[in-house]
Parts: structure tokens; C-alpha cells; sequence
């Protein structure tokens, strides 16, 4: 049996109904679906609980990994300690699956490889419609250099330590993992020989980026720092990434003990603060709850701020809220990745909240 894993987060209900629907008229159905959401807002969660409900072939996982960075990669890797087929397609929550699919996974699985698959894409417009998978009309078509939807033996992903946690956000997840694969004795194939997936539309993680301050978590540049990393590997041929602790959920009961009620400690942004806060009092707390809110010093709007500065005479210096927050995200995903953390930022956009449990 091959599990169908789709690590999910936040996406819309229409959407993850055409995916499964596609699988419904699977021509072969020695398959199961296991859905890994990483952390949704609690009623889509419920929502998208209750439509998986409906499928006889499908299961729901949900990890409280509330208000961190997306990660597709530790959600795969939940998912990869909870399956136990022998082989799990890694699939995405915007695809749609030709009723023969399972069937050609079936007659290509190898122990000794893994297979990543040709996908074409659908416009905003065709991505509405419902029709036979054959009557759609293809956009474009991905390359060799598009590896995210591939079939792998299980065992070959354990004996790596799946996925590089490390990698948040978007990008370089796939070719990292198919790299290493390969380093590790496996043969990569791109199977290209017929179009068997159609992806939704949906905006792109570079376009939506933004350079201001969002509610939304996003980190300037991880696109290129993700890079960076997965050619780090490449080049000092890194084959396990992760420690032995890879793939762990989070528990309702950490998510309600991060929540406690505890009053926050207030760190303001010149930048000594921060500074002090990110290389001393961060990693030397242990026990209990760390709830601390950044804000703006006031100091930094009033006019002896603005006249001292004027005339040269010392001042702090400030971080905006923009850096802070790239800064904070960069240190959670690089030092705490395996911790139970929350960063919220405010309606207003002028508190950035953090609460992280240690011990």
C-alpha cells in the first residue's frame, strides 16, 4: 500500500475538496491519504477535519504548530513517524490526480529509488472549474528542476532523517531531500513521459512577500537563505540533517501550557536591547515560559531625540519592527526550531509577541 501524505496548512476548502475528489475514482485503490495540518487556524481546522471525514481512504493530523513559519518539511516529517506503508507520494494540497495515478505509482515503485513526476499547471480561471482531468487546459509544464510531488520508499527517507527541518517558508525542501538521497546510494528519476498531476492556481510565496511589517510571518530573503542552505549540503555532501528528535508534533497540552496566561516582559527596539535579548537572555533561559512583547521605545519619536541627533550628541540606535522580526524568525528557525514557540504580530502592527517554552 502507498500512503498519499499532504502537509496543509490554511488553505481553502474548495481546494483540498477537488484533490480528494480526484482520488475518489482512483482506478486502482490500494492507497490510504494521511492530511498533516501543521498548524491551521482552529476552524478552518475543524472544517477541513470534517471533510476528510467524508473519504473512507483518508485520515487527519493536526499539529499545534500555531503562529510558527510554515514548514513543509517538518510537516512531512510528522507525517513520515506517523505512516507505515511501504512507500508515501509526497503530494501538495493544490493537486489534482488523473484516475490512473495510484495505478502508475503501483507499476513504478522501486525500494532503491525515488520518483518525482511532471506537473502541469492551471490558470486562475481553469482552476475553478470541475471537469474530467483530460479536458483541462494546461498553462505550462514543470521541468526537470521542479522535484516537490515524488514518490519514495519510507524506509529510504528514515535512513536520512527525512526531510531538512531547517528549511522554512518555501523553497529547496525537494531538491535537498532528493540530493541526499542520492549521496545515500538511491536513484533519482523524473517521470516525464505523460502529465498525471494538474496544480492549482494560487499566488506564488515570492509575489505575496512583502518588505513592510504583516500579520502574515514572513522573513526577507528566505528563498535565497534556503538556497544557500540546501547547497551547503550539496557541497559538503551532508546526508542527515536532522537530530534524532526529527518529526516530533506538538501536543494540544504544550500548545495550552505555552498559553498560560503570563505577563509579558516588554524588550523595546534600539538595538543593544535586542541584540542582548537574542545572543544572552534567549538562550539562557530555561524552565517555565517566556513571554516577552518587542515594541517601539517612545524615546525615539520626541524632540530631544530628534535635536540630539541633530547635533551629533549620542543616541540609540533602532531596529524598526521589519528587522526585528526577520531577525527573531531567523534565530527560531536556525536555534529553536525544536522548541514550542509562538510569534504573533498585533492587528496594529506595533507589538511583535513571542512565547517560547523550554525544560
Amino acid at each position: 500500500m502507498i500512503t498519499i501524505l499532504y502537509p496543509y496548512r490554511n488553505r481553502e476548502l474548495s481546494r483540498v475538496k477537488r484533490s480528494l475528489d480526484s482520488l475518489s475514482n482512483q482506478s486502482q485503490r490500494d492507497f490510504k491519504v494521511l492530511l498533516v495540518d501543521y498548524g491551521s487556524e482552529f476552524a478552518i481546522a475543524t472544517s477541513v477535519k470534517e471533510l476528510l471525514s467524508e473519504y473512507d481512504f483518508a485520515e487527519y493530523f493536526y499539529s499545534y504548530h500555531c503562529n510558527q513559519p510554515w514548514s513543509r518539511a517538518k510537516a512531512v516529517n510528522i507525517g513520515l513517524k506517523l505512516i507505515s506503508t511501504t512507500y508515501v507520494f509526497v503530494a501538495d494540497i493544490d493537486i489534482i490526480f488523473s484516475g490512473n495515478f495510484v495505478e502508475k505509482l503501483h507499476q513504478i515503485k522501486n525500494p532503491n529509488q525515488s520518483t518525482y513526476f511532471k506537473v502541469g499547471f492551471l490558470d486562475e480561471n481553469e482552476s475553478k472549474q470541475i471537469k474530467l482531468f483530460d479536458q483541462y487546459k494546461i498553462a505550462y509544464s514543470s521541468t526537470v528542476g521542479a522535484q516537490g510531488l515524488s514518490l519514495f520508499s519510507l524506509s529510504a527517507l528514515k535512513a536520512i532523517n527525512g526531510f531538512d527541518e531547517f528549511l522554512h517558508f518555501w523553497g529547496a525542501e525537494d531538491e535537498d531531500i532528493h540530493s541526499r538521497l542520492l549521496l545515500n546510494g538511491l536513484e533519482v528519476l523524473f517521470y516525464d513521459s505523460e502529465v498525471l498531476l494538474l496544480h492549482q492556481w494560487h499566488q506564488s510565496y515570492r509575489k505575496s512577500e512583502q518588505k513592510q511589517l504583516t500579520q502574515d510571518l514572513q522573513l526577507s530573503n528566505i528563498t535565497r537563505i534556503n538556497m544557500q542552505h540546501q547547497l551547503h549540503n550539496k557541497k559538503t555532501k551532508r546526508i542527515i540533517v536532522n537530530q534524532s528528535g526529527w518529526g516530533t508534533s506538538i501536543t494540544k497540552e504544550a500548545f495550552d501550557q505555552l498559553n498560560k496566561q503570563i505577563s509579558p516582559k516588554e524588550v523595546l527596539n534600539n538595538q543593544q536591547e535586542i541584540d542582548h535579548f537574542l545572543f544572552y537572555e534567549l538562550p539562557n533561559f530555561t524552565g517555565g515560559v517566556l513571554n516577552v512583547n518587542f515594541r517601539e521605545d517612545h524615546f525615539k519619536t520626541t524632540m530631544k531625540y530628534k535635536i540630539k541627533k541633530i547635533m551629533g550628541k549620542s543616541v540609540p540606535e533602532y531596529y524598526s519592527l521589519k528587522e526585528i522580526n526577520d531577525k527573531l524568525l531567523l534565530h527560531l528557525i536556525s536555534f529553536y526550531s525544536d522548541c514550542n514557540y509562538s510569534c504573533k504580530i498585533s492587528d496594529d502592527l506595533k507589538v511583535i509577541n513571542l512565547k517560547t517554552q523550554k525544560g
